[in-house]
């Protein structure tokens, strides 16, 4: 018998299904920090993201039956957080801005001094972009999901995605070279 930690999604899904209700505590624990950063990603307040992300998961379980494996599992999760975490943002009218800074993942700088500046521009350059365009390149680059995936998270069409994520790649770089030109050309002279 496989050790219910190596256990794939959908042999975890079909346990808690057939009455096993405990094996989902596997799933929570294998996606609740994705599922965290993409909250807090929306909702920016530590302890309303975290209710959020608990929130993904009672969804998530008492709607599992409707789950048909036309997609991963974590897709399916992601969407239902997304979905929540938009909704939570209507109903308090709340502007969505700003990725937050300690999900960014950038390379290693031998000089931690240089690195938190590359950082504080990068984060300045990204919070420039628009919510739609900081979410896709979020989803593509930190949370590491395929162009289907986001495709799915989105609703967006794959066609769509790839359009967005170039144009925001190009406008990300546009606004690094306009805003942030001077400290880019004293680094490597």
């Amino acid at each position: 018998m496989i050790h219910m930690h190596n256990a794939q999604d959908n042999d975890i899904i079909d346990l808690v299904l057939k009455g096993q209700q405990k094996a989902f505590a596997v799933l929570v624990e294998r996606y609740q920090h994705y599922v965290y950063t993409l909250t807090l990603r929306y909702i920016h307040a530590p302890e309303e993201a975290e209710e959020l992300a608990q929130d993904v998961f009672v969804k998530a379980y008492s709607s599992l039956s409707s789950f048909n494996r036309s997609s991963k599992f974590s897709t399916w999760l992601y969407t239902i957080a997304r979905n929540t975490c938009l909704s939570q943002l209507r109903k308090k009218n709340t502007p969505h801005d700003e990725l937050k800074e300690e999900y960014i993942n950038l390379h290693e700088n031998s000089d931690p001094a240089e690195k938190r500046s590359e950082k504080e521009q990068l984060i300045k350059a990204i919070n420039m972009l628009q919510h739609s365009e900081r979410v896709i390149l979020s989803l593509f680059y930190i949370q590491e999901q395929s162009i289907q995936e986001v495709s799915t998270i989105t609703g967006d069409t794959i066609s769509n995605v790839k359009v967005k994520l170039h144009r925001a790649r190009k406008k990300l770089k546009e606004i690094l070279e306009q805003h942030f030109k001077e400290e880019l050309t004293d680094k490597y002279k």
